[in-house]
């Protein structure tokens, strides 16, 4: 009786062990867990930055505003009859 219980603790700590450590097992199902929301989280950021360049690509497509915005801010232009005014903030002595 005591070889029966024996075998059946080693059969119980061997299958524990399985449960937890190996592959297949919990430790590994909590690391895909924990990568599966990391991924969704890049997954929202992503869609988000699609989202904000798909508006800019549909604004840049339907009128002139949006070209010249864009001419303004990321290539210093200005149109003719305009005077560009530059403020330079003076740094204080030290």
């Amino acid at each position: 009786m005591r070889w029966l219980f024996v075998c059946l603790s080693g059969l119980f700590l061997l299958l524990q062990y399985r449960l937890w450590f190996a592959e297949g097992g919990l430790a590994e199902a909590n690391r895909l867990q924990t990568q599966l929301e990391q991924a969704e989280q890049e997954n929202q950021k992503l869609l988000e930055r699609n989202a904000g360049l798909t508006r800019e690509v549909v604004a840049l497509q339907n009128g002139d505003e949006a070209v010249e915005k864009n001419a303004r801010e990321n290539l210093g232009l200005i149109k003719d009859g305009e005077v560009y005014y530059q403020f330079v903030e003076e740094q204080a002595a030290q």
